[in-house]
This record gives C-alpha cells, sequence and structure tokens, in this order.
C-alpha cells in the first residue's frame, strides 16, 4: 500500500529477448502457495446480471471513476462483511492460473504488461523465480488472492484458504504445502492458525513471512483512517486512485482497523497522534494534545463525524466505525491465541533501513488546528522509525512464535517482492536452487515510474 520507486527510463532488460534461468518441473518439490497482502490481489466488479467482469483493482487508466463506482461500500455489522454500494455487481476475486493471476501483475490490462510497468508487478518476479526453481503452476505452486476489504478472519477467506490448502496437498500427491506470505497476509494465516489449527498443521510444512505488520503498521494507519491514502502524485494522479476517493473506502475496512497498532504490545515508544490544538479565538492559546493506541479512538470520532460521500446523488455519513472497532478488537483476540504446530517450521524475513511512519502530527505551533473535523483534509507530518517504509521493523519482528530464522533485509515493502538477498533465503528455506536450460520470454520493455508514483501493499 506503500513504497516507492526509482526513475530508471527505459531499462531494456527483457527487451532485447531477455528470459530467466530455469529448469524442467520438479515433481518432487513440496507445493508452495503465495499469500498478498492488503491491495496485493486483483479485484474484479461481475455483473449479477451478465456475468460480465471489468477490474477495478488495480487500473492505472479510468482508475478513480471505476473506483467509486464499484468499490465504495458499507460495513454490515450483521455479517462482518463490507459490502460495495453498487447492487447490480459483485467484488470477485480472479482464482485464474491456479489463483496466481490475482497476486502477479496486478494491473492485467495488456499496456502494462506489454511496456512491463515493474510498480505493478507484485508476486511476478517471485513466481519466475520459483519457475526457475522447477516449481510448476497448478501442481506445485498456487496462489491465493482474496478481498482485502474484509476482515482478516472472515468466514469466505478462511474457507477459501482451506480449500486452496487443500487443492496443493492433493495436486502434489499428498505433499504438505510451504506458504509464502507478504505483508497483512501474514495476520490472515494467523487468524487460520487460530480457528483452524488442525488443518493448519495437516496441510502445511513451513510458513515463509514476509513484512508482516504483528503489531500494527501505527503511522500509515493512522494517517490513512484519517486522511486517506495517496499512491500517486502530481500530474500522473490524474490517472490513479485520489487520496480522498481511497479514504472513503478504508473507513470501511474491518482489515484496516486491523492494522491498527496493537495497544497491548510493549512499544519502545508507544506511537502517537499529535495535534496542534487552538484552543480560543479570544486569547490565541495553543496547545499540543497527544493520543496514544488506547486513546486515538475518540480523536477518529471526532475527526470523522462529519464524514460523508456521496453516491448516485445521495449523501452517505461514514463516521468512525464502532462496530468494525469491535471486530477489530476480537480478531486482535483471536491472533494474540494463534499457536503455530509444532510441525511446522516459521521463518521470518522483514525489511529495515527505511524511514517508516510511526508517529504522526497534525497541525503546527504557529498553524494550530481549530477544529478536528478539518484533519481529514489536512496533510500531517510524521516521525520516523526504522522499517520498511510501511512497517516498523520492531512489529514485524514481533510474531509471537518460535523462529527457525529473523532476517532483516535492507529494502522496502514492495521491494522485498523482488529483492535477490530474500529470493536466496527463500531458496535456502525452501531447500532449492535455480538453474539449468533458459527459458524463451515475450519480449518487453521495462518502465519505472517517477519516484512521485508511490504504489506498495500492506
Amino acid at each position: 500500500m506503500f513504497g516507492d520507486c526509482g526513475l530508471r527510463f527505459p531499462s531494456l532488460r527483457s527487451w532485447i529477448g531477455g528470459g530467466g534461468w530455469r529448469r524442467e518441473a520438479d515433481p518432487d518439490l513440496d507445493p508452495v502457495l503465495l499469500v498478498s497482502g492488503m491491495g496485493g490481489s486483483i479485484l474484479n466488479a461481475r455483473s449479477k446480471k451478465n456475468g460480465s467482469t471489468i477490474c477495478v483493482w488495480v487500473r492505472i487508466l479510468l482508475a478513480n471513476l471505476e473506483f467509486k463506482k464499484y468499490l465504495w461500500s458499507l460495513y454490515n455489522p450483521e455479517s462482518g462483511y463490507t459490502e460495495s454500494l453498487n447492487e447490480n455487481n459483485e467484488i470477485v476475486v480472479p482464482d485464474d492460473d491456479y489463483g496466481l493471476q490475482a497476486i502477479d501483475i496486478l494491473d492485467p490490462s495488456l499496456w502494462a504488461k506489454l511496456f512491463h510497468l515493474t510498480e505493478v508487478y507484485h508476486f511476478h518476479d517471485m513466481i519466475e523465480m520459483l519457475i526457475g526453481c522447477g516449481y510448476e503452476k497448478g501442481t506445485t505452486l498456487f496462489g491465493f488472492g482474496y478481498d482485502f476489504r474484509q476482515s482478516n478472519r472472515i468466514d469466505k477467506t478462511m474457507d477459501g484458504l482451506k480449500t486452496k490448502l487443500e487443492m496443493a496437498y492433493k495436486a502434489s500427491g499428498g505433499k504438505k504445502v510451504n506458504i509464502i506470505s507478504h505483508s497483512m497476509g501474514g495476520m490472515l494465516i494467523q487468524c487460520f492458525i487460530s480457528l483452524h489449527n488442525d488443518a493448519f498443521a495437516k496441510y502445511v510444512n513451513k510458513w515463509i513471512c514476509i513484512a508482516c505488520p504483528f503489531q500494527g503498521a501505527p503511522g500509515c494507519i493512522y494517517d490513512s483512517l484519517i486522511t486517506g491514502l495517496q499512491f500517486v502524485y502530481g500530474f500522473e494522479s490524474f490517472f490513479f486512485v485520489s487520496r480522498w476517493t481511497m479514504h472513503q473506502l478504508l473507513v470501511e475496512c474491518p482489515s484496516i482497523y486491523e492494522l491498527l497498532p496493537n495497544p497491548d504490545f510493549q512499544w519502545k515508544n508507544q506511537p502517537m497522534i499529535q495535534v496542534w490544538r487552538k484552543l480560543s479565538e479570544d486569547n490565541g492559546v495553543v496547545k499540543l494534545e497527544e493520543y496514544d493506541s488506547s486513546t486515538c479512538i475518540s480523536l477518529f470520532e471526532e475527526a470523522l463525524k462529519n464524514n460523508e460521500l456521496n453516491y448516485s446523488g445521495k449523501s452517505i455519513a461514514l463516521p468512525f466505525n464502532f462496530s468494525i472497532l469491535e471486530w477489530a478488537t476480537n480478531t486482535r483476540k483471536i491472533i494474540y491465541d494463534a499457536q503455530l504446530p509444532a510441525n511446522v517450521s516459521f521463518y521470518n524475513i522483514y525489511g529495515t533501513s527505511y524511514e517508516t511512519p510511526f508517529d504522526v502530527c497534525f497541525g503546527s505551533e504557529t498553524s494550530p488546528v481549530d477544529d478536528l473535523t478539518k484533519l481529514c483534509h489536512t496533510m500531517p507530518e510524521y516521525s520516523y522509525v526504522d522499517g520498511d517504509g510501511t512497517v516498523p521493523t520492531e512489529s514485524a519482528k514481533a510474531d509471537g512464535f518460535t523462529a527457525i530464522a529473523r532476517v532483516g533485509i535492507k529494502n522496502s515493502h514492495r521491494g522485498l517482492l523482488s529483492d535477490k538477498k530474500l529470493f536466496n533465503l527463500v531458496k535456502q528455506y525452501l531447500g532449492v536452487s535455480e538453474k539449468s536450460k533458459r527459458s524463451s520470454s515475450s519480449k518487453v520493455m521495462d518502465i519505472h515510474f517517477p519516484s512521485r508514483w508511490n504504489f506498495s501493499t500492506l
């Protein structure tokens, strides 16, 4: 959901018939299941009338328009699901290519593939690396994408993961599955361990966890709930989902509330929201108010009390959702109860050496805030800690499990998914290697967005 990019235009890495080194499929390998995180799955809107589909996440062209039309949602406290306002369509995750399509290239449009727009290439490089090691789609390599708007413990996602594990187990001839999760996908796995421990012990051999916000992602989520999330800046922002459009979805997403900093975790320093307040117009008194992970709820409530969206000509109130908060609090309890089966090996890889938002500050002593409802349209300042640019290292390391290894790698949250050092660790943990004959691949040109493009996932 957050990340960084560099300007390198163009790189001809693949333009001149480049291909990866790969070998013939090895049927003796244990199957691998890749699990994505927040924003790391393609979402399609499917017509309830004729079954036609349109990609609504991720897309570059007409992104803001289609996002509002199909993805804006309201939480249903009776079911626990976030439901789209568009009643004529349903949001679905494609399961093509054994689940890999949904987590490979997140904008599946032809032009995105033709020009190799690397910032929407999600698990793509890892998939290619694993194929180069002898893994075969549908036999020893599978993917699991899901509707990341929903809670990490919602029945549909839990049932889908169980079905996928069973599929991989059977397709490989009864071999146990090695899971590789990214970001929030690690929290989803924690929920599954807690709710379906017997199934996890039956089907899983190893779990390699990458950049998981085990104790939350304070700065990023604080800001997301108050002001939203912007992926692209400058002129390019006209072609992508705006910060405020994203905000109006996130306020109704249980998964976002589940990513709030864990108030029961013993942080070295409590993550704070700071607000410079003007207390009186008459005497000009200014005060710095501070809210920690336990007291920030009152600030969210006040800041969002007048929040609303306009959908099909109707105004819909979107205050801070206490029903979702209650659900998310129970999710945190479920995660806390997760006990890793003794027969499953656990590996934790996390990002380091990137400035990562931790505390969020609105206003200043010379320019204080006089009305908390204005925070939603106020850009904050951050204080930073070590991490991957999204998840603090302190949170990512605090998994609570007995780990075979915990390793920090200098890279960004999304950059880890194409990091060569990480690939070497993954191969080491899986007990495989890349070698043998060279394969052909389509001729494409790498284009890296300018630094204002800020695309990643949680």
